[in-house]
C-alpha cells in the first residue's frame, strides 16, 4: 500500500474546499474539521462566532507518488483568495482565514517557496499565515461531503459549485 502524506489547509468556508479536492487525482481522503484554536472539540457554532479561534481547514491525505504537496498548494492557491484577511466572499472572520498547517519543516519549506511563486500571479499581497500543525477536529458528520449531499443549496449552488468548476477548468488534468 502507498504511503500517504497529510495537509491541513483554509481558504475560507470548508464545503468549497472539500469539494475541490475530493476531485483531486492522488487525494485519498478529505475531511472537513478545525485547527488553530484554544478550545478543545470546538462545534461549528462555537467555531463560526469566532470566539474560538479555530479555522475552518480540510485535512487531506494524498499519496505523494501521484501527486505532491507542492501541487496540491498550486490547486489551494488557484481555488481561493489568499490576498483577503480573515475573509472569504461574503465569508467573513478569522474562522474564514487563509492558512497552511505544515506537518513537516519540508512542507513548511514548500508552502513558503510555492506563496513566493504565487506572489506574482495575485494583484494584492498574499496573506495566507504559514503555521505548524495544531491540534485538529473533525467537523460535524453533516459537514463531511457537504456539496454533494446538498448541491442545490443556495450556498452550495451559487459559491461551492462555481469554485469546483473553475478548479474543473484550470485543472483539468489533476481530476480524479
Amino acid at each position: 500500500m502507498a504511503q500517504t502524506e497529510i495537509a491541513v489547509l483554509g481558504g475560507g468556508c470548508f464545503w468549497c474546499t472539500e469539494a475541490v479536492y475530493l476531485e483531486v487525482k492522488g487525494v485519498t481522503k478529505v475531511e472537513s474539521g478545525y485547527t488553530g484554536g484554544q478550545q478543545p472539540d470546538p462545534t461549528y457554532e462555537q467555531v463560526c462566532a469566532g470566539t474560538t479561534g479555530h479555522a475552518e481547514v480540510v485535512r487531506l491525505e494524498f499519496d505523494p507518488d501521484v501527486i505532491s504537496y507542492r501541487d496540491i498548494l498550486e490547486i489551494f492557491f488557484t481555488i481561493h483568495d489568499p490576498t483577503t484577511l480573515n475573509r472569504q466572499g461574503n465569508d467573513v472572520g478569522t474562522q474564514y482565514r487563509s492558512v497552511i498547517y505544515y506537518q513537516s519543516p519540508e512542507q513548511e519549506a514548500t508552502a513558503r517557496q510555492v506563496m513566493a511563486e504565487m506572489a506574482h500571479v495575485w494583484d494584492a499581497p498574499i496573506v495566507t499565515e504559514i503555521a505548524p500543525a495544531q491540534p485538529y477536529y473533525k467537523a460535524e458528520d453533516y459537514h463531511q461531503n457537504y456539496f454533494a449531499q446538498h448541491p442545490l443549496q443556495g450556498y452550495c449552488a451559487f459559491v461551492v459549485g462555481p469554485k469546483v468548476a473553475k478548479f474543473r477548468k484550470m485543472h483539468a488534468q489533476r481530476l480524479k
